[in-house]
């Protein structure tokens, strides 16, 4: 009788846990155990654990993956690095109330090892991933005496922390699997890192092996500063945390839409990652590093990395330094750095002064000190109070709630400018170099002082007869009922200038939490001023743009006034700072909607269809209907913002060029703008013309058709771009493939529209200026009313066309993914 019943038992037991019952088991209790053929499922099937062998692998391994993925995807492993060679591997509680994963022969391989031991365990894998170790009899089930998610591995799950537990000194970082068939520790490892003396400045870190890869910023209200990627995390349905206090420091995610499956995974690099249940595939769409900036130090001590157009890398020494080896560095060896041209002072009677540089990815703090309860002019005094302080930032810090004083000793490493923001400090420059400076000024001030006062003798003169000449000018104006109003008002400026102080309380003192983006010369942050909401640029310091081009901009947009252009409302100089006071648009840039996969689908088509002709009309305001003809030479996506209507308005006029009269054409020694956008003739000789914007504006169209960006590789064999991939479908009498796949769902007349757009848009990149259609003649085409020759071969047909011509240019543009679509009569 006993022995049935002990058989009974056995069997219920098998059943419970067999891998074919109809009710999933998520729990293990004392005298319950996992084997080879039985696995533990979360209560909604999300999660399994059991034992799993990797790849080509015949080793065993407990571990936890997606229960309902096709392609198993494992995020936690128990024994990394202790596998089990055959299947005899057993999952049980022990008698200490302990996890605890048995070998051959009851050898322990893994432990849950906690030094609290429960009245009752019990083991639960949760929904979320987690394994957790808790009491039966504790009400409260969030206590957790042991969970899988304080010892990741290389994979973190919405939820999960990655930092520190200061109470516990628990670090919990990921490291990368050796191999596809091994998940043992590999090289690369990622995490939070303290400074040393402190432990309160906080670093993201990827490290292969001991050596630095990439450093994240600091984090700034919603995302960590000084990233390179284009494409923003948060663009994602996901909400991201970074939390530091006196118990903790760490970063954690959640999902918006649940039934969304995201993970963040560390193999060589780190991808955040999302699951596309229509082609079964994981899609990466954030990763870090992504470029050659952004690997650690680059450029060597105290320089600074910038991308150029071409996606090059241009290391620069800091403003009082030069390089360490002048022949290695031109050589393209930066690896040694930048050191100071004289040392600094430590005489209290010649004081050192302070550079300040704006959006900077700040240097490694990892030897810093801080003082947060230090002001300005305080955290000032004690960097030049010792000779070892290079550098100082003071900045609102978010997580304090007050102003953090962050002092650098030593060589400033892992500098660069970002692409969407960064943080001010202020490097040290010699007394010594200033002092030299200084005498050569007063020699400049002597010798002008000596021709001013030469020439306002002359002056006097010359303004006197001036006087009467003018006089008199007035006084036949009024008989002939003119309004004595000179001509040269026309060409003053006629815009408010406003002080610094109003524009930094408009902002919220250029708060991250206002920022708007950032173009190739600085930072725009929204505001409100007088109770109307605004955009700021700032030019940035590091900027290719100086005075000349800042005075350019509001001279050729003071006095445009049409609906497709974007309307300044001011200016501001302030030193060495200059800013730029626009109308503000609600909807951001086009590039913003186009090429996301989500939100282009909030534009169909006749919305499409009104940006496309908006545009034509803003260029043919530039280039036949203002006062001066001008061309804008730096027209694209980005550049074309879009108000509360969808209504599109060109912006960004500092590369701009006007003409009088009937000039219509002009050449330049400096090539500025954006590559894939430049016509061939300006890339190549800097020769302009309204031709060239007519050629910028085909691109855009036929990206705003596409969905597509003009620079990436449609075809790997044959390296066609966009145009290239435009044309040749055309030639096929297939262009109807290149149009976005979720305007499909438009009107067959609609679709009609967009092949017509595509044709126009051949016109427009064909190889020769003269070929091209001037922008009265698109906006005749577009609507309607011109019948449309066919396009001669196009400028760029291939990628290789324009990196050839691109002597600068080393790197090849990326290759994008994308699907021919055939487009059906409705």
């Amino acid at each position: 009788m006993e022995f049935l019943s002990f058989l009974v038992t056995f069997v219920v037991l098998r059943l419970s846990l067999s891998r074919t019952t109809f009710a999933a088991v998520d729990t293990i209790r004392p005298s319950e155990f996992i084997r080879h053929n039985t696995t533990l499922e979360s209560r909604e099937g999300l999660f399994e654990l059991g034992f799993f062998t990797p790849g080509s692998s015949k080793n065993h391994y407990l571990g936890i993956w997606y229960k309902n993925i096709s392609v198993q995807t494992v995020v936690w492993v128990a024994n990394r690095c202790e596998p089990i060679n055959d299947s005899s591997g057993s999952l049980a509680i022990d008698d200490t109330g302990n996890l605890v994963l048995y070998g051959n022969n009851k050898r322990v391989v893994w432990s849950t090892n906690s030094s609290k031991q429960a009245r009752q365990p019990l083991v639960q894998l949760l929904d979320n991933g987690n394994l957790v170790l808790r009491d039966e009899k504790d009400e409260n089930t969030d206590n957790y005496l042991w969970e899988s998610f304080d010892y990741p591995t290389d994979t973190i799950l919405p939820g999960m922390k990655l930092g520190w537990d200061l109470r516990r000194g628990l670090n919990r970082r990921l490291s990368s699997w050796k191999s596809s068939n091994d998940p043992c520790d590999g090289d690369f490892t990622y995490g939070i890192e303290l400074d040393e003396a402190h432990h309160t400045y906080a670093q993201l870190f990827i490290r292969n092996g001991s050596a630095k890869l990439f450093r994240e910023g600091q984090w700034h209200a919603i995302s960590f500063s000084g990233t390179s990627n284009n494409k923003s995390i948060h663009w994602h349905e996901s909400d991201y945390e970074f939390v530091q206090n006196d118990d903790e420091v760490y970063f954690t995610y959640s999902v918006k839409n649940k039934s969304n499956i995201s993970r963040i995974v560390l193999s060589e690099r780190v991808d955040y990652m999302e699951w596309l249940r229509e082609k079964q595939v994981w899609s990466s769409y954030y990763t870090i590093p992504d470029e050659q900036c952004d690997h650690y130090g680059i450029c060597g001590a105290n320089s600074q990395c910038i991308l150029s157009y071409t996606n090059n890398i241009n290391c620069q020494c800091l403003e009082g330094f030069k390089p360490k080896n002048q022949e290695n560095w031109d050589a393209l060896d930066w690896s040694e750095g930048c050191v100071r041209n004289s040392s600094v002072s430590c005489d209290d009677k010649e004081k050192d002064v302070f550079h300040v540089f704006s959006n900077l990815k700040v240097p490694d703090t990892q030897y810093t000190w801080e003082n947060k309860s230090m002001n300005l002019q305080e955290c000032k005094t004690n960097c030049l109070s010792n000779c070892s302080c290079m550098a100082f930032s003071f900045e609102y810090s978010s997580l304090s709630e007050g102003t953090d004083c962050v002092l650098w000793f030593g060589d400033l490493f892992d500098i660069r400018q970002p692409p969407h923001g960064g943080q001010n400090i202020y490097i040290r420059i010699p007394f010594s170099t200033i002092a030299r400076t200084d005498r050569s000024s007063k020699l400049k001030v002597e010798r002008a002082v000596i021709i001013t006062a030469s020439v306002l003798g002359l002056a006097g003169g010359f303004i006197l007869i001036g006087f009467y000449i003018r006089r008199w000018r007035y006084t036949i104006n009024a008989t002939n009922n003119f309004s004595g109003r000179r001509e040269s008002q026309d060409e003053e400026l006629e815009l408010p200038l406003f002080d610094l102080h109003t524009i930094s309380i408009a902002t919220n003192n250029f708060s991250e939490n206002n920022k708007l983006g950032e173009g190739g010369f600085g930072p725009v942050y929204k505001g409100t001023l007088g109770g109307q909401e605004i955009a700021v640029k700032r030019l940035s310091m590091c900027s290719g743009q100086g005075v000349n081009e800042f005075k350019n901009e509001i001279n050729l947009i003071a006095n445009l006034q049409h609906r497709n252009l974007v309307k300044i409302l001011g200016y501001c100089i302030y030193r060495e700072m200059k800013l730029l006071i626009y109308e503000y648009m609600s909807n951001k840039s086009l590039d913003y909607f186009i090429f996301d996969e989500r939100r282009s689908e909030l534009l169909d088509w006749p919305k499409r269809f009104q940006i496309v002709c908006g545009i034509a009309k803003g260029l043919l305001y530039l280039h036949h209907d203002s006062r001066l003809r001008i061309i804008h030479r730096d027209l694209k996506a980005s550049n074309v913002l879009l108000d509360e209507n969808m209504n599109p308005k060109i912006s960004d006029f500092g590369l701009a060029r006007s003409f009088g009269g009937d000039q219509i054409e002009g050449n330049t020694n400096k090539v500025v703008g954006t590559y894939g956008y430049m016509a061939p003739e300006y890339a190549s000789d800097g020769l302009f013309s309204t031709k060239s914007d007519v050629f910028s504006f085909g691109t855009l169209m036929l990206e705003i058709i596409s969905g597509k960006k003009t620079r990436c590789i449609y075809d790997e064999n044959n390296g066609l771009n966009l145009i290239g991939l435009a044309w040749t479908l055309m030639k096929e009498g297939n262009e109807f493939k290149l149009i976005d796949k979720c305007l499909l769902k438009d009107s067959y007349d609609n679709m009609e529209e967009a092949l017509r757009c595509i044709h126009i848009g051949l016109l427009c990149v064909q190889q020769k200026p003269i070929d091209r259609p001037d922008i009265s003649s698109v906006i005749l085409m577009l609507s309607g009313e011109k019948v449309l020759p066919q396009p001669k071969p196009p400028a760029y047909f291939t990628n290789k066309d324009l990196w050839e011509g691109d002597d600068s240019s080393s790197t090849k543009p990326p290759s994008c993914n994308t699907s021919m679509t055939t487009v059906k009569a409705r």
